[in-house]
C-alpha cells in the first residue's frame, strides 16, 4: 500500500505505466477501485492510497467499489451476509 502523499505525479505517472499501481483505494472508507473510478477520482488527496493488485487490497481488509467493480462488490457483500447470518445461528 502506497499514500498518494509519498509520491511526486511525475513518480505516479511512472509506476502506473510500469503497472506497479493498479488500483486506488480510500484510507478512511477502506474501500478500493479501478484507477478511472469517478467515485475515487472526487476523494481527498490525503485519503488516497494505491496498490499493485486486489490481493494487496483485500489484504489490508479494504472492500471492492460498489460503482467500478460491481460483481466484485455483489460477492464482497454476499460474504459478509453469510457470516453475519452464520454467527446468528450460534
Amino acid at each position: 500500500m502506497i499514500l498518494h502523499s509519498q509520491l511526486s505525479p511525475g513518480n505516479l505517472r511512472s509506476k502506473i505505466h510500469s503497472r506497479e499501481i493498479c488500483f486506488g483505494g480510500n484510507k478512511k472508507l477502506k474501500i478500493y477501485g479501478l484507477l478511472g473510478c469517478k467515485s475515487g477520482k472526487r476523494m481527498k488527496m490525503e485519503n488516497r492510497v494505491f496498490f499493485q493488485d486486489e490481493e494487496e487490497a483485500l489484504h489490508n481488509n479494504y472492500r471492492p467499489c460498489g460503482h467500478c467493480m460491481r460483481e466484485a462488490y455483489q460477492q464482497w457483500k454476499e460474504s459478509i451476509v453469510k457470516r453475519s447470518s452464520k454467527d446468528e445461528l450460534k
